[in-house]
């Protein structure tokens, strides 16, 4: 009678596995099977590096678990990205320009409030700073910030109520015009109201502020992104443009996340994870280097990919008491660039 029992239980047993098995062949068939669709909501400079890393982590993807993948892009200035978001836009994943953006998709509960400690580096897989774009030859000398407030400089860069890149342009003319005063505060609000009373052109995001300075003829330098400056000059040829590096600039890190809320829903959650750690593979590291990204895993490139990244003083953003107290100090509504800021009539 045991033996009979025992017989049949090793039976069960035995069918338990199989009907197991055959469930984990079905999953992983339906899985190869299945594609899936993800959203990248970005801010403007990144459009050509995701064509190529999107391109990168769906093979990446298919070859790891047999799922094809196909991912969106949108663009535009970081702000206006993170407020779409926070009204609806489903996102899957955000790459944004500053931290202060991602935090309000924290405050809205669509993702996790301790996103910085989920990724290296606080989830910052590659960094960036502030340089100069000048026309061929330099024909106004233009060496450093203080270039920027002569009376014969028109500048352009993009509008820091609605463009991540346009704030960190303006923390590091600010840091710049504290390192040269003592600190002075009057004397530094004036320096960068002087700046902006120079600006031609106040785009909404940096891409629009390129197109303005390099394709429209406005303006004699242009503001930007590193990675935007060198796109720039490869775009147009070298004796089109050049690349001015200031004395002193910023540390830009422009943060990724998942926006859970919406990827649950979506069941995009797991692929929208590899996503973002992909971004930190050598693979990920190089395609950022090779689009004029500061790699956050510099041991993973090439020596030779990082020729282009000049060693020059860079403030953090840390100097400013992190974007908790910077955002609503200077961007917010009646804050200093409100104050400072009086458009042309």
């Amino acid at each position: 009678m045991t033996a009979r029992r025992l017989a049949n239980g090793r039976e069960f047993l035995v069918g338990a596995i199989a009907a197991v098995g055959v469930i984990i062949i079905v999953v992983l068939f339906t899985m190869s099977g299945r594609s899936v669709a993800l959203l990248n909501v970005s801010f403007d400079p990144t459009r050509e590096m995701f064509e190529e890393y999107n391109a990168a982590f769906a093979a990446f993807w298919r070859e790891e678990t047999g799922q094809r993948v196909s991912v969106r892009q949108s663009h535009g200035g970081s702000g206006a990205q993170a407020r779409a978001v926070v009204d609806g836009l489903e996102a899957d994943i955000v790459t944004l320009a500053i931290e202060g953006d991602v935090d309000l998709l924290a405050d809205a509960d669509l993702i996790d409030r301790n996103w910085r400690s989920l990724l290296p580096h606080g989830s910052a897989p590659y960094t960036s700073t502030i340089v100069f774009v000048v026309r061929a030859g330099n024909p106004l000398n233009i060496r450093d910030w203080d270039d920027l407030v002569r009376d014969d400089v028109a500048v352009i860069t993009p509008n820091p109520k609605t463009s991540g890149g346009a704030r960190w342009n303006f923390l590091a003319a600010w840091a710049y015009a504290e390192s040269q005063n003592g600190g002075d505060e009057a004397a530094t609000r004036d320096f960068v109201r002087r700046l902006y009373a120079n600006v031609a052109v106040l785009d909404t995001g940096a891409r629009g502020s390129t197109q303005t300075f390099a394709q429209r003829g406005t303006g004699d330098v242009l503001i930007a992104w590193e990675n935007e400056a060198h796109l720039t000059v490869r775009e147009f040829g070298e004796g089109t443009f050049e690349i001015v590096v200031p004395s002193q600039s910023i540390l830009a890190e422009p943060p990724v996340a998942v926006v859970t809320r919406y990827a649950e829903a979506r069941g995009t959650e797991t692929a929208a994870e590899a996503y973002v750690e992909y971004l930190y593979s050598p693979e990920g590291q190089r395609i950022a280097a090779a689009h004029f990204f500061r790699p956050s895993e510099p041991t993973l490139v090439a020596p030779a990919a990082l020729a282009a990244f000049p060693d020059i003083p860079l403030t953090t953003i840390g100097h400013f008491g992190g974007w908790a107290e910077a955002q609503p100090r200077f961007f917010g509504d009646g804050g200093i660039f409100d104050q400072i800021y009086a458009p042309a009539p």
